[in-house]
């Protein structure tokens, strides 16, 4: 039933989770206002419980430095289906290969899932405490939309939204003058995010010929029956210069009415066939001797000027071959 996959799409949010409180500062002032201090919060994957010991602990078995405040600490702590944005599990899409776009792939729509965050802000002042979750709260109203490329095989990025869910508040504070003080503050997240499940080759192929047939005629009570039978083959045809080679360049500048371009060598273009000048697609329908007479602006470019010195490219079946997905091979829509 199971099929090995991995798209580290929970470590990625989690990743993407604790760069949101990166470079965090506090500053510590004078009694004139001047910064005497510029202090950057350190930031680390970790349960709360795990830097109050280590804040606890004797001096002793901490050199040669002890732990610090203000510091920060976040940690992944639940994860739990969201009904409220399901959609139909056996709804498939087809996307193209990030790595080869003439390659499909397919994928069942995602799973939605809540994850949960607890980020902890420990600090010796209140005035810390203070300056970092004003540094925070503003941001969320009460989301923060993060973009998370979730699987890079696809291409497939969605927005993230980390909702702040609450805060509390703790003076972890007893003992004598001597003892070390630590305000906490645990601020709670829901990230909604999306678990997608194995990502495999779309079963059609592109589409290299179209065939349409039918029957014309007459039908009904005492109707003779006269018929037509009409069928309309067509190979389909890339419509950009994919591999990107040029066989020549135009010899004179044209303007954008102009059908007779002049070439410095016509020997490797070929009548009835389609050539590309910057990103005008043509039609060349003769050529004489390093002449040729061209349609303007198909496949749906737009008809332009042109220098001097331009590389003209052709498009060959080789261009077939290197397709993008959602090329509509020259279709329109109707019949020429």
């Amino acid at each position: 039933m199971f099929e090995y996959f991995y798209h580290e799409i929970l470590r990625k949010t989690v990743i993407a989770f604790g760069t949101l409180f990166n470079g965090m500062t506090i500053k510590h002032t004078d009694s004139s206002d001047d910064v005497v201090s510029e202090i950057k919060v350190p930031l680390a994957y970790g349960p709360m419980q795990k830097f109050l010991a280590r804040l606890e602990q004797s001096p002793d078995l901490n050199k040669p430095v002890q732990i610090s405040l203000p510091r920060m600490s976040f940690e992944f702590i639940g994860l739990n289906y969201d009904p409220s944005r399901k959609v139909t599990t056996t709804q498939t899409f087809i996307t193209a290969n990030t790595a080869n776009k003439s390659q499909e792939k397919k994928v069942y729509m995602p799973v939605p899932y809540n994850m949960q965050f607890e980020l902890n802000i420990l600090t010796k002042l209140n005035d810390d405490m203070l300056q970092i979750v004003e540094q925070i709260l503003p941001y969320f109203q009460p989301s923060f939309n993060l973009s998370v490329n979730l699987i890079s095989e696809i291409g497939e990025k969605r927005d993230i939204p980390i909702v702040l869910d609450s805060i509390t508040m703790n003076d972890d504070y007893e003992g004598d003058f001597t003892t070390r003080r630590a305000l906490i503050y645990t601020l709670r997240f829901t990230a909604k995010t999306y678990l997608f499940g194995p990502v495999s080759s779309a079963t059609a192929d592109i589409i290299k010929k179209v065939s349409v047939g039918y029957l014309a005629g007459t039908s009904g009570p005492g109707a003779k029956a006269v018929g037509r039978d009409v069928t309309y083959s067509v190979e389909p045809r890339a419509t950009k210069n994919y591999d990107g080679n040029y066989v020549t360049s135009i010899s004179s500048d044209i303007g954008d009415a102009v059908t007779s371009i002049s070439v410095d060598d016509a020997s490797s273009i070929t009548e009835n066939t389609y050539i590309v000048i910057d990103d005008e697609s043509m039609y060349v329908s003769k050529v004489t001797n390093n002449t040729l007479t061209v349609k303007r602006a198909q496949d749906g470019t737009t008809a332009a000027s042109h220098v001097t010195g331009t590389g003209v490219g052709t498009i060959t079946a080789s261009d077939n071959a290197l397709i993008e997905l959602g090329d509509d091979f020259g279709f329109d829509g109707g019949f020429v």
